[in-house]
């Protein structure tokens, strides 16, 4: 048996999130679940699993994740920021305030996160923020994603700059842009649509990632798609 990790996800209470938790915690590693809804991770009963409700734009709840490490795990080997805000609306409809709720949870909540955990993690900690391909320059754009695609491109130049910032000292950070994956949050923004990866296939490469990428990449975005979109 490999030795346990100590692994905070965000967003956990369905599609990617969920299925991480689950296959971390099967492979007998310790997880902190994090999502404004905690009860379809408590169902699963695992010891190795904790979860509490936690909403990425409260500032108090970061305390609560400060806390709970302090208290029960002193370090953390990996944060996976997956809470995401998808919103497909016309740009000419889309308010300062759409932009601030979507931007306060894709930008605003991963930096917070992230500057949370960064004092527990050890120098060889990964810090993996999930974005998507349209927050990558030159890929294809869609009409209505005006403010989620640019809050998933600021995330990657985010990530860019904390690796350099922290390349002596680690941890590594790495972004995954995403295809389109068949999640409830993809089947809410674009009904009909059917993604040709689902949330599973998506999070076994994650969690592998998380575990091993930050041996190669630091710093990077790697385009995780089998599809032009």
């Amino acid at each position: 048996m490999k030795q346990s990790k100590n692994i905070i996800i965000t967003g956990t209470s369905r599609g990617i999130g969920f299925e991480l938790v689950h296959l971390f915690a099967n492979q007998g590693h310790n997880v902190l679940a994090l999502s404004r809804n905690a009860q379809p991770v408590n169902n699963l009963h695992f010891d190795n699993i904790t979860s509490f409700s936690f909403d990425l734009c409260n500032d108090d709840d970061y305390q609560k994740v400060e806390q709970f490490i302090k208290n029960e795990w002193n370090h953390v080997d990996v944060l996976i920021n997956n809470a995401g805000s998808l919103l497909n609306k016309p740009f000419s409809e889309t308010t300062m305030d759409d932009f601030e709720h979507v931007y306060k949870t894709n930008v605003f909540g991963v930096a917070e996160m992230t500057r949370v955990v960064l004092p527990f993690m050890k120098s060889d900690g990964h810090v993996v923020t999930i974005s998507s391909m349209g927050g990558i320059q030159g890929s294809m754009k869609f009409p209505g994603l005006a403010a989620y695609s640019s809050s998933k491109g600021a995330v990657i130049t985010l990530t860019e700059l904390l690796a350099e910032e922290y390349k002596n000292s680690g941890p590594q950070f790495n972004v995954l842009a995403l295809g389109a994956v068949q999640t409830e949050m993809l089947a809410e923004a674009f009904p009909g649509y059917e993604a040709p990866t689902t949330a599973l296939q998506m999070a076994e490469y994650i969690a592998d990632f998380s575990l091993n990428g930050n041996k190669y990449y630091n710093g990077k975005a790697l385009q995780v798609s089998n599809s032009t979109p």
